[in-house]
């Protein structure tokens, strides 16, 4: 099918009114096939999930305060939030609210969606606070006064901005750095800022001073202040596609780039540049894998040293997952196989593991850092871990202790009888894929979800869900999470390799897991189904068209479909370094094998398995209208498709708690329907 003959191109007008008859009466029709009593009780225990006061109230450290965005039964948009230490230790602590977003909505007449602030240190008396309309990644920006818990407009000098997919940070009280939609050729052709300017208070966004211009062709182009006391830097980042970027030292008007390799990770702290590889890097006479983590000293290095240490070395087996400092220590998260240990590194023992003070998780668990605060705080640093039957612990750290349990989330489904497994699948090419499964012991071969991302190199760990574990567990079913190419779980080639021409691997790589879980007994083809959503829909995409007799039921969510088209779709030409670029006959040609829309045939000559397409009006990030004109060419073709788009959610899917639990009802009870007429 060529652009010329597409005869749902209307469907890509997101907010015509022909386009959304057409959303309202499909939404009708899926809501009322699965409408009943098993919908609603699942509906409302998902429900109770999401809005228990049981779980953890995660938080970010600044300083002497920790601060939470909370959404409840009471508080449907959400509250913004603070307290202490001492006070978040206790079973109950006592919340300042500093923010009511469903108060702020009622008063607007907005349907505002929590995107964030910045809480400007160390005084703690200003933030900057993003909200979106439904909770679409371009947002408004607006300065808050914490001490009044007012908004600061413009009239009395507040920092401002309407509606852009904004990049905007402090550099002191009255100075910001942003990019944002400054007017006609501003942005790239990704939708992102071009240009990063300074912006004075009490000064029009007009006169802010440009820092930097990239070109139109660039991701974006973003600038930070380092305010570390004594290490005071600015820096400037010009993204050249999803996974290059230059990373310049702002000095004054001036840029001296930091010469490491573009595909690289780059981050500076204190006195140490660390440079995480994406690819082999040569400097001087050694050359590094890709996957490591090497660290310099930052001021050495710019003036012209290729001394350089290693940190991390990967290998067939182990990973880096996550690494960030503490005012005086280095932590590290490696994946083994996908099992996670943490360590802690000592910069001033030249990098020497205190393996004493490393902790090792079980085989279903994962432990993650989710937070530091070096500036104020020194070494302390948080953790959470959990896994597929083990709910969340929070846990403080320090580099001299071990981690003490903060709070503990309850268990939100009966674990009694269920066991998590890892297996690997061979792939087509003869590459061992991981794959976990969470089953019962003694359950025959039974209805099976099988969940797959594969890309942008990320990786899918274990993790609790109650919504999972209610909907889907405890009614019976199997759960299993593929660990296939296109993520990072055993470091950046488990990416790289599928990139544009190899992006063949993470489908074959998902079809193997799919049969191997077949062979093994656990389940049977009519009662295997599939999810996933964004790159992850595409993935069902790719399985409906490509692997129809493996499956008995596909949801697909928030996706991507129509390759031909994405990179002219909202965010879609920021993803050309991952998928290729369709205008290029070459790779035409590869993406053009898969590319979902293009590949539908009527179900006279190939049979789908019943699929589920979800989506948002409000998603800016993957266009609604390929999961709109899937839906329309699976119907015209004779398909069995429902489809259900909510009018809010941005590329969640949902924008408060209740439509979340619709959601992943509407997903669970879809399955369970499909797969019992199997």
């Amino acid at each position: 099918m060529t652009i010329a003959d597409d005869p749902y191109l209307w469907l890509e007008e997101v907010t015509d009114e022909k386009a959304l008859d057409w959303v309202r009466v499909r939404n009708a029709a899926t809501t009322e096939s699965l409408a009943g009593d098993r919908f609603d009780a699942t509906e409302a225990r998902v429900r109770e999930v999401l809005d228990t006061d049981a779980r953890i109230p995660y938080a970010r450290r600044r300083g002497r305060f920790l601060y939470n965005f909370w959404r409840d039964a009471e508080h449907v948009r959400g509250i913004w939030r603070r307290t202490t230490m001492d006070e978040y230790r206790t079973e109950n602590p006592a919340w300042e609210v500093l923010l009511d977003l469903d108060a702020l909505a009622e008063s607007e007449g907005e349907n505002w969606v929590w995107g964030g602030a910045q809480v400007l240190r160390p005084d703690q008396q200003l933030a900057l606070i993003t909200l979106s309309r439904g909770g679409a990644d371009a947002a408004v920006v607006r300065e808050f006064d914490i001490d009044s818990r007012t908004f600061r407009t413009e009239e009395d000098g507040g920092f401002a901005l309407p509606e852009a997919k904004t990049d905007i940070g402090w550099i002191d009280a009255d100075t910001v750095f942003v990019g944002t939609d400054f007017g006609p050729g501003s942005l790239t052709e990704s939708g992102y800022p071009r240009i990063t300017k300074r912006w004075r208070r009490g000064t029009a966004l007009t006169e802010a001073e440009t820092v930097f211009e990239g070109a139109a062709r660039d991701i974006s182009i973003s600038a930070w202040h380092d305010r570390t006391p004594g290490f005071e830097r600015d820096f400037v980042q010009r993204a050249t596609d999803f996974y290059n970027s230059e990373i310049h030292v702002l000095d004054g008007h001036g840029l001296t780039r930091i010469p490491t390799p573009t595909d690289a990770s780059t981050s500076v702290h204190q006195n140490w540049l660390l440079v995480r590889t994406m690819t082999p890097w040569t400097i001087g006479e050694t050359t590094h894998p890709a996957g490591a983590l090497l660290a310099a000293d930052f001021e050495e290095f710019m003036a012209g040293s290729t001394a350089l240490t290693v940190l991390f070395a990967p290998d067939e087996h182990t990973s880096l997952h996550q690494y960030a400092w503490t005012e005086n220590y280095l932590l590290l998260v490696t994946l083994q196989d996908v099992r996670s240990q943490l360590h802690v590194l000592d910069p001033r023992a030249r990098f020497a593991y205190l393996e004493v003070r490393k902790r090792r998780t079980t085989d279903s668990t994962t432990t993650e850092i989710i937070g530091t605060d070096a500036e104020e705080n020194g070494d302390e640093f948080f953790l959470s871990s959990s896994g597929y039957l083990t709910p969340a612990t929070l846990l403080l750290g320090n580099a001299d202790a071990e981690p003490e349990i903060l709070k503990q989330a309850p268990a939100f489904f009966d674990t009694e009888g269920l066991a998590v497994e890892q297996f690997f699948a061979r792939s087509d090419d003869g590459t061992q894929i991981p794959y976990f499964v969470v089953r019962r012991t003694d359950a025959a071969p039974g209805p099976t979800l099988l969940y797959g991302y594969g890309g942008f190199e990320i990786s899918m760990t274990p993790g609790y869900s109650g919504a999972t574990g209610r909907a889907w567990l405890e009614r019976g079913g199997t759960y299993v999470v593929a660990n296939i190419r296109g993520g990072g779980e055993y470091g950046p080639q488990w990416h790289t390799q599928v990139l544009r021409a190899g992006r063949h691997l993470v489908h074959e790589d998902f079809a193997a897991v799919a049969r191997d879980l077949v062979t093994r007994g656990i389940t049977t083809t009519a009662q295997l189904a599939a999810q996933g959503g964004s790159n992850g829909g595409l993935l069902m995409g790719i399985m409906l068209t490509k692997y129809p007799e493996l499956f008995g039921a596909l949801v697909c969510q928030v996706p991507l479909l129509d390759m031909k088209r994405y990179h002219l779709l909202l965010a879609g030409a920021s993803w050309v370094a991952e998928y290729g670029d369709p205008d290029d006959p070459a790779e035409w040609e590869f993406i053009s094998r898969y590319s979902p829309y293009q590949n539908v045939v009527p179900a006279s000559q190939r049979r789908y398995p019943p699929i589920l397409i979800a989506t948002s009006t409000r998603d800016d990030r993957v266009h609604p209208g390929h999961a709109r004109k899937m839906a329309a060419r699976l119907e015209e073709l004779g398909h069995d498709v429902s489809y259900y788009e909510n009018i809010e959610g941005g590329h969640g899917g949902a924008s408060d708690n209740a439509q979340l639990a619709f959601k992943t009802a509407l997903s669970y009870e879809f399955l369970w329907h499909r797969l019992a007429q199997s």
